[in-house]
């Protein structure tokens, strides 16, 4: 006996039209029908209204996309035992191929993104966590402090210059800093497939102590301090111990000046190799070693100058938690028994502006020794200082 056969699209087609008749009764179908049964029913509708409606109920019903996981020498790995500690966006991806639609916590993508480490964002070592060219982001902090100094150099000396005359300076006195720097290339020694991304760079910091409290004197800027600098910084990713991961390597070029006549004229250039490692998001390593340019004695106006400043630096850093991070800087050279030290301690103060870590900060910092101001380059003072500072903006 002959049957007729009646094929899957014909029956589809045939319950379509029953979505045509009730539009409201197809988008509740679509967004309850699972797989591909779903858009094959909204397809098979001839009304172009009720057809899109579907297709709507079926897209909303959808699990939420998330966006790549970044690379797994970027983020740190969860402690043993200690399934919590997971971010909530490798959670959703985990957990993603068991079909569940997970929560993700929403990120600004790129140099943004919680997912990588600071250093990566810092630097945009990775082609996840870069920014683009040409945006402006912090450098160093962006900061206004009270400083409160052990004494004060009213009357800079240097060995070339001579000495101006004496100022009624006092020893407390506010520092203003403020730094930005652009990326304006990338991509120049690592391949579009690279996991790793290098990056060349522009800065500008710019630093002034303002002698505020100070009306005798008419409250004048005791000092002002302009570093542009251009530098290149190549991703690495290598082990070391102890956990400890090589992230970058670089080398740049800085020039310093404060911008006044003789005999209070400051002025060097010099080139640095730099190098920085983590242990996870908690431990920071960051070693510079400079050289400087040489000049010729009439045009110097700071001789000697790495003697007192030093031929590099170590700076240690600790997140010790989501709140709080210290840091301990050293500038020094061997042998000579000068350079400086500075212990700081970062407080984060509100959310940002998506419910993410505010950048705002509270700064303290305690500082000894010589060069913290160009000015004072062989001058040795201790001082306090109290602010806020804004980090990477």
């Amino acid at each position: 006996m002959y049957r007729p056969f009646i094929s899957p699209a014909a029956a589809l087609a045939t319950l379509a039209c029953g979505a045509w008749m009730l539009p409201a009764q197809a988008q509740t179908a679509a967004a309850s029908a699972p797989g591909p049964e779903a858009w094959r029913q909204c397809a098979a509708s001839t009304d172009n209204a009720a057809r899109l409606a579907c297709f709507d109920a079926w897209a909303r019903n959808q699990q939420p996309l998330t966006a790549p996981p970044s690379t797994g020498w970027s983020a740190p790995p969860a402690s043993a035992g200690n399934t919590s500690a997971q971010a909530p966006e490798a959670a959703a991806v985990a957990t993603a191929g068991q079909g569940l639609a997970q929560p993700v916590t929403p990120t600004n993508g790129g140099c943004r993104d919680p997912r990588y480490s600071e250093i990566s964002r810092f630097y945009e070592l990775e082609p996840g966590s870069d920014c683009g060219t040409f945006s402006f982001r912090g450098y160093r902090p962006m900061s206004v402090s009270a400083v409160l100094g052990s004494r004060v150099d009213d009357q800079p000396y240097s060995p070339s210059r001579g000495s101006p005359d004496s100022q009624a300076y006092q020893k407390h006195e506010m520092r203003i800093q403020l730094s930005a720097r652009t990326k304006i290339a990338s991509g120049l020694l690592t391949g579009p497939t690279s996991s790793g991304k290098d990056s060349l760079w522009f800065g500008y910091t710019q630093q002034s102590y303002w002698q505020l409290f100070n009306g005798a004197i008419s409250r004048p800027f005791r000092t002002t301090d302009h570093e542009p600098e251009v530098f290149y910084v190549y991703p690495t990713d290598a082990p070391l111990p102890f956990g400890w991961r090589w992230r970058y390597s670089g080398v740049g070029l800085v020039h310093q000046s404060n911008g006044q006549s003789n005999p209070l004229s400051r002025s060097w250039n010099r080139w640095y190799l730099m190098t920085g490692a983590e242990l996870g998001n908690r431990w920071q390593l960051h070693l510079k070693a400079w050289k400087r340019i040489n000049e010729s004695a009439p045009n110097d106006d700071n001789p000697h100058i790495q003697d007192y400043i030093g031929r590099g630096e170590v700076k240690l850093g600790w997140n010790v938690n989501d709140q709080n991070y210290l840091g301990f800087t050293a500038r020094g050279s061997l042998g000579q028994g000068k350079g400086s030290g500075r212990i700081e301690w970062l407080r984060t103060l509100g959310e940002g502006w998506n419910g993410g870590k505010s950048n705002l900060r509270l700064h303290v910092q305690l500082f000894s020794g010589y060069g913290d101001s160009l000015v004072d380059y062989n001058y040795k003072r201790t001082m306090l200082s109290v602010g806020l500072s804004l980090l990477d903006f």
